[in-house]
């Protein structure tokens, strides 16, 4: 049986903080992670941030921390059902990733609010492309994600 709890009686996982941060990657330096995307520095931070920027590890980690914190947010306001916290620690990592108004508006977000978990996670698969093409290092990360979110032992 899978235990699902209230949003409001989940916090993101400390190794999903560090999946996040692993995922990302670091940056000193405001970077493109692809050709056209936006930059982002740190460990993917985006708000604000302009070609040229420079950051140190430490205010990089707050920054992601504080960043989080925002999506944890924005999923609790789209996300109406229960979640095991395996679950929460994907959706928040996917909506750190795409965005959460991006996140919030998808099928995947349809699905979960319709109690149909199984089809929300196989969403996640969905979510591997830029521009129409998809990336091989996304596509990985996807598939690491819906392994995850169904309880597939890793």
């Amino acid at each position: 049986m899978i235990d699902r709890r209230t949003l409001a009686a989940l916090s993101l996982s400390a190794s999903a903080l560090v999946g996040i941060a692993m995922h990302e990657g670091y940056t000193d330096h405001a970077v493109e992670p692809v050709p056209g995307d936006v930059p982002t520095i740190g460990f993917g931070t985006t708000a604000g941030v302009k070609m040229g920027d420079k950051i140190t590890p430490p205010v990089a980690l707050a920054r992601a921390l504080t960043d989080v914190q925002k999506f944890e947010g924005a999923l609790k306001q789209c996300v109406k059902v229960p979640l095991a916290q395996a679950e929460y620690d994907v959706y928040v990592d996917l909506s750190y990733n795409i965005g959460s108004a991006a996140f919030c508006k998808s099928t995947l977000v349809k699905k979960l609010n319709t109690q149909d978990y199984a089809g929300a996670c196989a969403e996640i698969l969905n979510w591997d492309k830029f521009k129409g093409k998809s990336l091989p290092g996304l596509t990985k990360r996807r598939q690491q994600e819906y392994q995850q979110c169904i309880g597939a032992p890793t």
